[in-house]
């Protein structure tokens, strides 16, 4: 393990401070790997966009919107590769949240997700990707060993 030594401003100092206390960090190093963690996987998405992903994509919507509700129907069965489960919640008389876990091809997800955000009257969208690798593994699952597909997490160090 090597360290490293930083300098902060005082103000990037009391945000930084502000945001490892309420997220529950006990320490600066564990906190600044996270960050850290974060933006180089960010990176690599942006690098390997045909690798294969798992996202929740989750967005707010007033369902009174003109046509709204029924443009975001349609974007989702036209994806219905690519969404394994979709939550719906109502918030109050107007609007929706919706939270889908998406299973895919990176680029098709990100493409998704982008579309759905910035559809006219969807509000507070959010796709979070974690890229994993697909295998195919035999093993028991009280089937008789027959091949399963896995998800496995793509680790960064």
């Amino acid at each position: 393990m090597q360290r490293v030594t930083i300098t902060l401003d005082d103000d990037l100092n009391v945000a930084f401070e502000r945001f490892r206390t309420q997220r529950g960090y006990g320490n600066r190093s564990e906190a600044i790997r996270d960050l850290i963690r974060e933006r180089l996987e960010t990176e690599r998405l942006a690098d390997e966009p045909a690798g294969c992903c798992v996202a929740t994509l989750s967005y707010v919507y007033n369902h009174h919107e003109r046509e709204l509700a029924s443009r975001l129907t349609r974007a989702h069965h036209a994806h219905h590769d690519l969404a394994v489960s979709t939550l719906h919640v109502h918030l109050d008389h107007d609007h929706c949240l919706e939270t889908v876990v998406l299973r895919g091809p990176c680029d098709r997800v990100r493409a998704f997700g982008d579309a759905l955000i910035a559809q006219p009257g969807v509000r507070h969208g959010r796709l979070s990707v974690l890229p994993v690798r697909v295998a195919e593994e035999a093993h028991d699952h009280g089937d008789a060993g027959r091949a399963a597909c896995h998800l496995h997490l793509e680790p960064l160090p």
